[in-house]
């Protein structure tokens, strides 16, 4: 059973500068902290079989994947010192160089909090049913493949 609660990590469209921006200014009154990471996920530019990628339209199993957030959020929890950490990711378009991933984990001490917000990156990647369909110009696509 979850000890923790199913939050919701979807933004649709971009994740802007500012929401990020507002979310680490927010940590100042938590004096008990002594080291954040961040991961930001960016749309690439990429140049596949001589098409070039203008952003990226994510489509999820959105209730499959919150579940699946929730138990990646209790291991990592479990298994480090955390203060709080933080997700999001985008659904709908984003273009190219825009924010799609979001991550942000706090600790009393660095090694946690960078530990804690790589395992995260990886487990989001690996294990949660997120597509992202690449879109070129022109409008045709292809499904992304996670290297």
């Amino acid at each position: 059973m979850s000890t923790h609660k199913t939050k919701n990590i979807f933004t649709e469209g971009p994740i802007e500068a500012g929401f990020i921006g507002d979310s680490i200014a927010k940590h100042a009154s938590k004096t008990k902290i002594g080291g954040h990471s961040i991961f930001l996920g960016q749309v690439r530019a990429d140049n596949i079989d001589g098409q070039k990628v203008t952003g990226i339209e994510y489509t999820a199993y959105e209730e499959m994947a919150l579940e699946r957030m929730t138990l990646i959020r209790e291991d990592i929890f479990a298994k480090y010192p955390l203060a709080c950490m933080h997700v999001y990711h985008s659904l709908g378009h984003v273009a190219v160089g825009s924010i799609c991933l979001f991550v942000f984990t706090s600790a009393a001490h660095r090694r946690a909090a960078v530990d804690a917000c790589q395992e995260c990156v990886e487990r989001i990647k690996a294990d949660l049913p997120i597509w992202g369909k690449e879109i070129f110009e022109g409008e045709e696509y292809q499904w992304k493949v996670n290297r």
